[in-house]
């Protein structure tokens, strides 16, 4: 890797920290600007005010809010011991750590436990979904794309395209109960919800919401392949590629293809990183018990700690995704590498 590469993804990490630091305290104080007491919600309705204000001062709710900011942002991200034990080291109690990196967004409101230790639990479900739906898409679309391409003005075309458009106007929930009353209510070939207990169940149970989001997904790239290659196929290089007597589909595949899957590769990663922040409609609809999920019933706890986690997670993964498409334009691109 050269230097310049090195510089340009320096900056580029440098940025996305900055990012994440500007996300997470918006959200830190957006969620102390709500008009409600989440000591209260904790205490219940029929608590005394003396039951509220004791647990509003453990959680630290009582504190000024500079105070409040001050302690969560020294938590936040921290040095400590590489090994310890978190039910006899209370300091480190709700860290999550790498070695001597510790992180610590505190304690669950409502469940109680480390906030890190519920987003290792519900993460690797988002993270499935992510990959399965961005897989779906990206091979119905670049084919359905193809396709569409290649019998370009003809009744494939208008077909391939309008199922597209229908695919892309309709919301994900429609989709979603569509499939679940066909598949698994009508048909029962599928569970309705839930991820299931074993490893046989989770892949049971990611099907329909894999297939939701991936539908979805491949409507636009659909779209956009077959725009990317209707314009390809009429440059001088494919003429000078079929001249040569290369067999078409060597032509559409090596030469145009190649060509149309760079900006794909793009919008491919920025939509992965927004799938792994959490795909809220689908994951409620479904039930599965993922990072989307988790932030809709946070919110509704008013679950302070846990609604900065899951935004973390979510501007983490698409800074990261950024910064990897930038890198990749950085390599194939040497001009990018000084903007």
């Amino acid at each position: 890797m050269s230097s310049d590469s090195l510089r340009f993804l320096g900056r580029r990490l440098l940025w996305s920290v900055g990012v994440v630091l500007a996300v997470t305290t918006a959200t830190f104080f957006l969620n102390r600007a709500i008009p409600s007491d989440p000591a209260r919600m904790v205490a219940g309705p029929q608590a005394r005010p003396a039951d509220v204000a004791r647990i509003r001062e453990q959680l630290g709710l009582d504190r000024p809010l500079s105070v409040q900011y001050g302690i969560f942002l020294s938590r936040l991200v921290h040095v400590g011991p590489s090994s310890f034990d978190p039910r006899k080291d209370e300091a480190h109690a709700t860290c999550g750590h790498l070695g001597p990196l510790h992180v610590d967004l505190g304690r669950s409101y409502q469940q109680r436990r480390p906030v890190i230790a519920i987003l290792k639990e519900r993460l690797p479900y988002t993270a499935a979904l992510a990959l399965a739906a961005t897989v779906l898409s990206v091979l119905l679309g670049v084919g359905s794309g193809l396709l569409a391409a290649l019998k370009r003005n003809t009744w494939v075309d208008a077909v391939t395209v309008g199922v597209a458009l229908v695919g892309i106007s309709a919301p994900t929930f429609i989709l979603g109960v569509t499939l679940q009353f066909l598949l698994a209510y009508q048909l029962g070939i599928l569970p309705l919800n839930g991820a299931g207990d074993t490893m046989a169940d989770h892949l049971a149970h990611l099907v329909l919401p894999a297939l939701t989001l991936g539908i979805f997904g491949a409507a636009f790239y659909t779209r956009m392949v077959r725009g990317e290659l209707v314009e390809l196929l009429q440059h001088d290089f494919i003429r000078t590629a079929r001249a040569k007597g290369l067999p078409p589909w060597r032509v559409v595949i090596v030469h145009a293809l190649r060509n149309a899957l760079v900006p794909i590769v793009t919008v491919i990663g920025l939509d992965l990183g927004g799938l792994l922040g959490g795909a809220v409609i689908t994951e409620q609809i479904f039930s599965w018990p993922g990072i989307g999920a988790l932030a809709v019933r946070a919110m509704r706890d008013r679950d302070g700690p846990v609604i900065v986690g899951t935004v973390l997670v979510g501007a983490i993964a698409i800074v990261l995704a950024n910064v990897v498409v930038d890198f990749a334009y950085a390599l194939l691109d040497p001009r990018i590498r000084n903007t």
